[in-house]
């Protein structure tokens, strides 16, 4: 996996990449709107195993709002992932509050270069993977990059916080 810069159109998540240094690959597909789940959408697009595509979700606690991590084809263990920010209870965030919150829109969130810096979470189950994929900031944009520089790079820490069905 190569480097890859973009010079000038890139996303608030490719530009904190670069500026970090951090080694990634652009993942790019003709996006469907009519899609009824932008993360499965990504998997089968790319050719790409569920379990090693991320989806970036925010959440609510009694501390405030937290990124949370989980491959396409889970859900967030809102118990585990309350735990894991410290907190006593979680709830998914409102869309219009998360899209505020990050400066991206519902299908598009990355993890990375959002406008506030929240705690974050990402499911251990990243760890088994060399490379995962998060979104980009787009849809349609998926960036391939180290489990552990992504970890780094929000300044997160891993957790069992996905569940299947």
């Amino acid at each position: 996996m190569a480097k890859k810069k973009h010079q000038g159109g890139g996303t608030p998540a490719t530009v904190a990449l670069d500026r970090a240094g951090v080694t990634y690959a652009v993942r790019a597909y003709a996006h469907d709107p009519r899609a009824a789940s932008y993360g499965l959408e990504a998997a089968e697009a790319l050719g790409v195993e569920p379990g090693r595509v991320f989806k970036t979700l925010l959440v609510d606690t009694d501390h405030g709002l937290g990124v949370t991590i989980v491959p396409v084809d889970t859900t967030v263990d809102l118990k585990a992932a309350a735990a894991a920010l410290g907190a006593k209870r979680a709830t998914m965030a409102d869309p219009a509050v998360a899209e505020r919150t990050t400066g991206y829109v519902v299908g598009g969130i990355s993890p990375l270069g959002q406008k506030k810096r929240l705690p974050t979470v990402l499911d251990s189950s990243a760890t088994g993977h060399a490379t995962i994929l998060v979104s980009g900031g787009k849809r349609g944009l998926d960036l391939e990059l180290a489990p552990g520089a992504l970890l780094q790079l929000v300044e997160g820490r891993c957790a069992a916080i996905a569940r299947r069905g």
